[in-house]
């Protein structure tokens, strides 16, 4: 049965994880504003989500999924996506209704319980919001700029996103608090990285494509540690390089900061993996 409820949880993650990808997707698409804001908010919350759900995985002795389920991204108007976040909202209420009805261990049913009031309670939102978007006129403030700088744009959004699931599956894996706690920080700094970067490319007129590359498995804390640090190194450079290309000096500004956070970094997983020698 324990097998059984990994599998149930795991799947609940993945469609977790596609939720936060959605409804970022459109809060950036839209650009500032209260509705925006209010979107990030409820794709935070699924962040949680997530958190509690790959903590109770590895409490069973299971692995967190990193893969991503499906999404609803299409739809012509801010309306028409708000509609499709009422559809995703209401299969999560109706996968949990029926988990909780199946699963016996209390612990994993007050927690399905719990996520199950947020769930309902953002169904109501996008619900209020389909209405919203047409009264308050929200558009779709992305263009379809290709332009070198959004290029560079797309390449730190994948690198972002991907860190932030390998250092979000390292701190579940890992052995040592510390390094837990760490690489918990460095992946909501990362998540950071990747708002700034969808949020430039908007302002260009550019369509961020929220897509991941390989994350780096691991259980051993040298090992992801060590994967941590070459990706970082890897990154920083690269950040260092595009910088100094292109021709626009905000973005530019942007790349030298992520790049010194990215060296940051290199530095505090350098000191976890020492003191763990």
């Amino acid at each position: 049965m324990k097998e059984q409820i990994i599998e149930m949880l795991n799947k609940d993650l993945e469609d977790e994880h596609a939720a936060v990808i959605q409804y970022l997707v459109h809060a950036y698409s839209m650009g500032e504003g209260e509705m925006a804001c209010e979107i990030e908010a409820i794709a935070r919350e699924e962040m949680r989500h997530f958190d509690w759900l790959a903590e109770a995985i590895v409490s069973l002795g299971g692995i967190p999924s990193v893969k991503r389920g499906g999404m609803r991204t299409g739809g012509a108007s801010v309306a028409e996506w708000m509609q499709n976040n009422v559809l995703q909202e209401k299969d999560a209420i109706s996968e949990y209704e029926a988990q909780i009805a199946a699963i016996e261990d209390p612990k994993i049913k007050r927690l399905l319980e719990r996520i199950l009031s947020d769930e309902r309670s953002h169904h109501d939102d996008f619900a209020h919001f389909v209405d919203k978007a047409d009264r308050e006129q929200a558009v779709d403030r992305r263009g379809d700029n290709q332009d070198d700088v959004v290029g560079v744009l797309n390449w730190g959004i994948e690198h972002e996103y991907t860190v932030v699931l390998q250092y979000l599956l390292h701190s579940y894996m890992a052995s040592r608090q510390d390094v837990k706690d760490e690489l918990q920080d460095q992946a909501i700094n990362e998540m950071q990285h990747l708002g700034w970067l969808a949020e430039k490319m908007v302002d260009r007129k550019g369509a961020p494509t929220l897509e991941a590359s390989n994350v780096f498995h691991s259980a051993d804390d040298a090992e992801m540690l060590q994967a941590d640090i070459r990706i970082e190194k890897e990154v920083a450079a690269e950040y260092e390089r595009a910088a100094k290309a292109i021709d626009d000096p905000g973005v530019a500004a942007l790349l030298e900061r992520i790049r010194d956070h990215e060296i940051y970094h290199i530095d505090v997983f350098g000191d976890l993996l020492k003191d763990g020698s």
